[in-house]
């Protein structure tokens, strides 16, 4: 199965060493893609998923996050770079999940 979103969202820095930029995952979307893809997670119960942000598409998972009750979709350094994108702003990106 395979299923694909548009989301808007705003990319955020977590607080800390590591200097993580993320995009919480809407909460229901997030409901939608537990209620599809809920037997596929692997582990910290994360997902393999593909996203595009304008002309940058890359693979990585996305990671149940508590305290949202969401998903937390990492941006790598490498795409905010090529894409201009910055802390705070609210980024259009395709998420596509792959079972």
């Amino acid at each position: 199965m395979t299923k694909k979103y548009a989301l808007k969202e705003k990319m955020w820095l977590y607080p800390g060493k590591a200097a993580w930029y993320f995009i919480t995952i809407p909460p229901e979307t997030a409901a939608d893609i537990d209620y599809f893809f809920s037997i596929h997670k692997r582990g910290w119960g994360s997902l393999p998923v593909t996203v595009t942000v304008k002309e940058t598409t890359w693979k990585t998972s996305i990671f149940p996050d508590k305290k949202t009750h969401s998903y937390l979709l990492p941006i790598k350094a490498e795409v905010r770079k090529k894409e201009g994108m910055q802390e705070n702003q609210t980024i259009s990106f395709a998420l596509e999940i792959v079972s």
